[in-house]
C-alpha cells in the first residue's frame, strides 16, 4: 500500500465515510466498508465541519473532461465563486448530498456563483450524467475525472470533498464529507465569499 492510499484509508476511517481506497491487484482502485467510529453529526455531515482558509490557496494543476470529451483544466473554474464537489456514483454519502447541491444551484446560482460537480467515477462522464439526471440534479455543471487524479491533487482523504473557490479559482475553504449545502448556514458562507471583492 503506497503512502497516498494509506492516507486515504486513515482519513476515510476517521471521518466515517463508509469507504476506503487502496491499491488492489494491477493498481486498480477498490472500495470496502469501514467501521463507523465517529460521532453521528460527522457521519451525517454538517456545515460546522467547514474549514475556512486563512489565506486563499492556488489549486494544484489537474485536468478533466466536459460533456463533449474536451480536456479542461482548473483555469476554467475562474470568474465566479465556485463550490467544487468531488464525488462518485458508488459513494453513498455523495449520492445522498446531491439533491442539496442541486437545490443550492437553483436557489443561488448566478453570474456570481456556481456549483460544479467533478466526478471521480472511473466509469466516465456518461455514468455520472445519467445519475444526475435520475436524481434531478442535472442543473449542475458536470466534469469527469475518470482517472481519479483530482482527489489526490487536492489532498482529499476520501469522497465527497467540497472546495469553495473564490473568483480567482483559489481554494478559500473545504468540507470533507457530505453536508446540507442548501441550508441557511451554508448560504451564509457562500454569500460571504460572493460579497468579498
Amino acid at each position: 500500500m503506497n503512502k497516498n492510499a494509506l492516507f486515504a484509508l486513515l482519513g476515510a476511517t476517521v471521518l466515517g465515510f463508509g469507504i476506503y481506497w487502496f491499491n488492489g491487484p494491477e493498481g486498480k482502485v477498490k472500495i470496502a466498508p469501514v467501521p463507523e467510529v465517529v460521532p453521528e453529526v460527522v457521519r451525517q455531515g454538517s456545515i460546522a465541519s467547514y474549514i475556512k482558509r486563512d489565506v486563499p490557496r492556488n489549486l494544484p494543476s489537474f485536468s478533466f473532461v466536459d460533456a463533449s470529451g474536451a480536456t479542461k483544466d482548473v483555469g476554467i473554474l475562474k470568474g465566479k465563486v465556485t463550490l467544487l464537489n468531488l464525488w462518485a456514483t458508488w459513494c453513498a454519502p455523495c449520492r445522498k448530498e446531491m439533491p442539496e447541491l442541486a437545490k443550492l444551484q437553483r436557489e443561488m446560482g448566478s453570474v456570481d456563483f456556481q456549483v460544479v460537480e467533478l466526478s471521480e467515477d472511473l466509469k466516465g462522464y456518461e455514468t455520472s450524467a445519467a445519475f444526475l439526471k435520475q436524481v434531478g440534479a442535472d442543473n449542475l455543471t458536470l466534469y469527469s475525472d475518470d482517472k481519479a487524479t483530482a482527489l489526490d491533487a487536492v489532498k482529499g482523504p476520501g469522497l465527497p470533498i467540497t472546495l469553495l473557490l473564490n473568483r480567482e479559482g483559489q481554494e478559500i475553504g473545504r468540507l470533507i464529507g457530505p453536508a446540507p449545502w442548501a441550508s441557511d448556514e451554508a448560504k451564509v458562507i457562500i454569500k460571504a465569499a460572493i460579497d468579498a471583492k
